[in-house]
C-alpha cells in the first residue's frame, strides 16, 4: 500500500518562498509518477506540478510556470515543490499524488493529506 506524507508548507508574505517535500513509501517509487494539486477555499483541485517517473519532464499549470519548480529524489523517494514569488491566490491545501500513466494522462491512485499553504498579500 502506498503512502504519501507531506511537509514543508506554512504562512509567508507574498512574494516569499515556500519549499514543499513528500515522501513516498510501499511501492517501487520509480514505477510512478508524481503530481503536486492544490485546493484552495472554495475552489475545486487543481493540477500545480507534475513530473514523470524517471523525472527527465516536468509540466505546470500556467498560473505557476516560472514561479514553481516540481523535483523528485528516486533514492530518497521523495518528491519537492520550490514555490518561488508566491502570490495570494497560491493559497491552499497542497496535495502530493502518484500514479501510474494511462493513455495521455495519469491515474492519480494514491494520495497524502495534505500541507496547508497560506500567503498574505
Amino acid at each position: 500500500q502506498v503512502q504519501l506524507a507531506e511537509s514543508g508548507g506554512g504562512s509567508v508574505q507574498a512574494g516569499g518562498s515556500l519549499r514543499l517535500s513528500c515522501v513516498f513509501s510501499g511501492y517501487t517509487y520509480s514505477n510512478y509518477y508524481m503530481a503536486w494539486f492544490r485546493q484552495g477555499p472554495g475552489k475545486e483541485r487543481e493540477g500545480v506540478a507534475a513530473i514523470t517517473a524517471g523525472g527527465g519532464t516536468d509540466y505546470y499549470a500556467d498560473s505557476v510556470k516560472g514561479r514553481f519548480t516540481v523535483s523528485r529524489d528516486n533514492m530518497k523517494n521523495t518528491l519537492s515543490l520550490q514555490m518561488n514569488s508566491l502570490k495570494a491566490e497560491d493559497s491552499a491545501m497542497y496535495y502530493c499524488a502518484g500514479g501510474r500513466k494511462t493513455g495521455a494522462s495519469c491515474d492519480w491512485s494514491y494520495w497524502g493529506q495534505g500541507t496547508q499553504v497560506t500567503v498574505s498579500s
